[in-house]
């Protein structure tokens, strides 16, 4: 239901650009997230927007630096990622629920979540 697209390996300072194409009916009802799980396997929500598109939410390590958007005509989220640096480097997932906001989200949600994709950020 949910296919991420845009990973890779980059160096420090680069951007890359995550996309999550949503094969679900009624994409404009679900709120869209970023998770990204670590190496030492710690799972946490990067980015997510509101259902409505009204709102936003970034983890504290992120502000400034990457940006989420969605395209609901073409059933797609984005994540853009700028200023990369090792920290970052993970497996990168895309999750959607339905009706919710960007705050509510977290990593117990979600109605569909995408297989990942990697991002690697070498120094």
């Amino acid at each position: 239901q949910l296919v991420e697209s845009g990973g890779g390996l980059v160096q420090t300072g680069d951007s890359l650009r995550l996309s999550c194409a949503a094969s679900v009916q009624r994409f404009s009802t679900y709120g869209m997230g970023w998770f990204r799980q670590t190496p030492g396997n710690h799972t946490e929500l990067v980015a997510a927007i509101s259902w409505s598109g009204g709102g936003t939410y970034y983890t504290d390590s992120v502000k400034g630096r990457f940006s989420i958007s969605r395209d609901n005509a073409k059933n797609t989220t984005y994540l853009q990622m700028d200023s990369l640096t090792p920290e970052d480097t993970a497996v990168y997932y895309c999750a959607a629920d339905r009706f919710t906001a960007a705050q509510a989200m977290g990593v117990s949600c979600c109605d569909y979540w995408g297989q990942g994709t990697q991002v690697t950020v070498s120094s």
